[in-house]
């Protein structure tokens, strides 16, 4: 006959099993996009590096998700008036000055692709000063255009698919 405690063994080693932590699985692949200050800092200035002379706008995609962008925007030039007809437009000013001129009407309005609108100005607009940390949420369907005051403005910005009714 075997001694009780090599009987025992067994039964401590059932028990020893069930209350250890389960082995780890493997994580699912996290999908987050990242950019960390100096990765922006670094994209603005190879951006500004990169510009040709005479070239007013730049924009360059950050960070993404399939068919979703947030990219740097970088104009050293005012912009042409525009509409998305069904995007809305959501921006983060990030390094600059400039003005952000909304609402109104868009004269001589003239579609550029299915996407985008452009005129000549905007009138009856409210105009806005833009400093870093300003954050704008254009609508769908809303005049804007963007003014630069001093060397560049750089905005952080997405488009908005408007969900279909």
């Amino acid at each position: 006959m075997l001694p009780a405690r090599v009987l025992a063994a067994p039964a401590i080693l059932a028990a020893a099993l069930v209350s250890a932590p389960a082995p780890a699985t493997a994580q699912a692949k996290d999908p987050t996009s990242f950019a960390s200050d100096a990765d922006v800092t670094a994209q603005i200035a190879a951006m500004a590096a990169t510009m040709k002379p005479g070239q007013g706008f730049a924009w360059q995609p950050l960070v993404r998700d399939g068919e979703t962008i947030a990219a740097l925007e970088y104009w050293k030039t005012p912009g042409r008036p525009a509409v998305h007809p069904d995007q809305a437009e959501y921006a983060i000013v990030v390094a600059g000055a400039g003005t952000l001129i909304s609402g109104g009407t868009l004269v001589r309005p003239t579609a550029v692709k299915a996407d985008l609108v452009e005129g000549s100005d905007i009138v009856g607009g409210t105009t806005r000063i833009l400093a870093p940390g300003d954050v704008m949420l254009i609508p769908a369907g809303v005049p804007h255009t963007f003014g630069i005051t001093g060397e560049r403005l750089v905005l952080l910005g997405i488009k908005l698919p408007t969900p279909r009714r």
